[in-house]
């Protein structure tokens, strides 16, 4: 895990981001700063394979407006990793269909990888529902974050079409950010929500219709839109504490565990409601100590994801 001694000026710049912005997965602070730890450390090769497939994607030109010439390859590739959020609002990316929401509606076109020609906005890909506890008819639904991840990775290292890798890479972008976030691992299970918590979602902080939840408080805890400027600056101060431990691990279902467990020994605990007893339907909110002991994971979780999703095109990618 990275010395948090090295990252005090990154915790408070994402506590502040954090408080200043409205609640909007990781955000885009999260993704942002999982791609930017991953773009240095591509291969000189891949780096410049990744530089020409995302030209294909036609938001490059919003990555890249402003940017210097020797700048837009990095540009690109981490307001890329914000893309497939971007395409589940209307306003920021029109032109997408949003077929189930959360859950598959069970067409064949639920898992389709057809590059941009795909309208649909897939929003049950970016999650996995692992149950906490396990249970009778808890299983997560599919696809999902682990079926795509696979599915995507596979689909690089093949003779599929530059416009099906480039669409494949922005979303791989996503997906290992969002399962390094640990709940989009899990579901939890509890009295006063018998079918589940949908990762978080429906712990709630506040009255409705506030709508400030356990899921958003951990989005939000790398910030929401930040400039590259002050992306580049946090992810620097990741890379110096070094490669982190576990950042060879190349199976998303370790990763996914990963997070589960997390869930389990670093969100769902107090104050966070075990949500166990009916008349209490709001939970208390994050105190001083958890944000401090949930930035801490963030960062780590966000520098495992950033070097892990390197080697993933690395290794992959053709």
């Amino acid at each position: 895990m990275p010395d948090p001694r090295k990252l005090m000026p990154w915790a408070a710049m994402a506590a502040t981001l954090f408080w200043a912005w409205p609640v909007r997965a990781w955000f885009n602070g999260g993704h942002m700063l999982v791609a930017y730890i991953a773009y240095q450390n591509l291969t000189p090769q891949i780096r410049a394979r990744v530089d020409a497939l995302l030209k294909l994607n036609d938001t490059y030109g919003e990555w890249t407006a402003g940017v210097d010439k020797r700048q837009m390859g990095l540009a690109a590739f981490v307001k890329a990793a914000t893309w497939a959020d971007c395409i589940k609002d209307k306003k920021c990316k029109p032109g997408y269909q949003d077929l189930g929401g959360n859950v598959p509606p069970g067409q064949p076109s639920d898992a389709q990888n057809i590059g941009y020609q795909d309208k649909l906005m897939h929003k049950y890909w970016h999650f996995i529902d692992e149950p906490y506890p396990d249970g009778p008819g808890r299983q997560p639904k599919s696809p999902n974050a682990r079926t795509e991840i696979k599915l995507l990775t596979q689909a690089i290292s093949s003779t599929a079409s530059d416009d099906i890798k480039s669409y494949d890479v922005v979303w791989l972008e996503h997906l290992v950010g969002d399962v390094h976030q640990p709940l989009h691992t899990t579901s939890r299970f509890t009295q006063n929500h018998q079918s589940g918590d949908e990762g978080g979602n429906l712990v709630a902080f506040c009255e409705k219709p506030c709508r400030d939840e356990l899921h958003a408080y951990w989005d939000g805890l790398l910030g929401e839109n930040p400039s590259l400027a002050e992306i580049r600056h946090a992810g620097d101060a990741l890379m110096q504490a070094g490669k982190p431990q576990g950042a060879d691990e190349a199976s998303p279902d370790a990763w996914i565990e990963e997070g589960f467990h997390l869930a389990q020994s670093a969100v769902y605990v107090p104050p966070i409601s075990d949500d166990n007893d009916p008349s209490v339907t709001i939970s208390p909110r994050p105190d001083e100590s958890y944000r401090i002991k949930a930035a801490e994971v963030a960062r780590s979780q966000a520098a495992l994801a950033g070097y892990r999703l390197a080697a993933l095109l690395n290794h992959n990618l053709k």
